[in-house]
């Protein structure tokens, strides 16, 4: 019986041995899986930082741009209520009825200066009068705006 024993206590021991074995082996084929899948979301977290650092830089531009417009629209709105400030003041279908002449002679003055403002939004260098003009409404009455105070004298 002696035998037997020992042989069924051998036959458990390498059943054990078996056992931690491939639980050692399973383990670490896990940790070393694991390990990868760290690796890989550690990737991916840095990914993501500077993904978010790169949209909250882009939002801050995009923010700074909205503002610049809004500001550049008020502008152009005050520009508009002053162009229709003028022609409020005046009933140029009465007064063409009236002298066609000097609405006729207005009309194509301010018609030349409209264009000339067209010209210089196109990028046309000033004239040496409309550089030397004591303020911007008298280089162009039109789009006074376009002249900077630091090209009047």
């Amino acid at each position: 019986m002696g035998l037997k024993a020992a042989a069924a206590m051998g036959l458990i021991l390498v059943t054990m041995a078996a056992g931690f074995y491939w639980y050692y082996q399973d383990s670490q084929k896990r940790i070393q899986t694991l390990s990868e899948n760290n690796a890989r979301l550690e990737t991916a977290v840095q990914t993501n930082e500077q993904t978010i650092s790169v949209l909250q830089e882009n939002y801050e531009e995009a923010r700074q741009e909205l503002r610049r417009v809004n500001e550049e629209f008020s502008r152009i709105r005050k520009q508009n209520d002053v162009l229709a400030d003028k022609l409020q003041r005046h009933d140029l279908g009465v007064l063409g009825n009236n002298k066609p002449g000097l609405v006729g002679n207005i009309v194509n003055s301010a018609t030349d200066s409209v264009n000339r403002c067209f010209e210089i939004l196109s990028g046309a260098e000033l004239t040496d009068e409309e550089k030397n003009a004591e303020t911007p409404e008298k280089a162009n009455s039109e789009c006074p705006w376009l002249f900077d105070t630091s090209n009047t004298n």
